[in-house]
């Protein structure tokens, strides 16, 4: 990759932090999957948003691997990052790590991949890649 789109895709890591509080546990007292799969998206899309700085739109997930449960009462980082970029599509990897509130250290609990076209006003896909003059 050329240096534009290395320092593109490293400016456009995004990190998100969330508590996980009751409305968002199931009977296990974790982590809905389906809420960490919301926020996995959102924080990919934030992610290819910034990346390409054009309209995108998820076509595809990839390969939800949760290795981990996310107990209610802890804190979890979103890192999305850019790990593919094709001609109007990019993927980004998404990490969710959970963190205890009242210790040190983290880890990591769930890992998906997310793919993303920038499409025009009429929906038709377009490069992800602007020039710069």
């Amino acid at each position: 990759m050329d240096t534009d789109t290395l320092a593109r895709i490293e400016s456009s890591e995004t990190h998100i932090f969330k508590a996980v509080f009751p409305n968002t546990t199931n009977h296990y007292d974790t982590l809905f999957g389906g809420t960490a799969l919301q926020l996995m998206d959102e924080a990919s899309f934030i992610c290819a948003t910034r990346f390409s700085r054009k309209k995108v739109v998820t076509v595809s997930t990839d390969k939800i691997d949760f290795t981990e449960p996310i107990p209610q009462g802890t804190l979890i980082e979103l890192v999305a990052k850019v790990i593919t970029v094709g001609n109007t599509s990019c993927v980004v990897q998404v990490d969710i790590f959970r963190e205890n509130m009242y210790k040190d250290g983290r880890k990591k609990a769930v890992t998906g991949f997310f793919t993303f076209v920038a499409i025009d006003d009429e929906k038709k896909p377009v490069k992800i890649m602007y020039s710069t003059p």
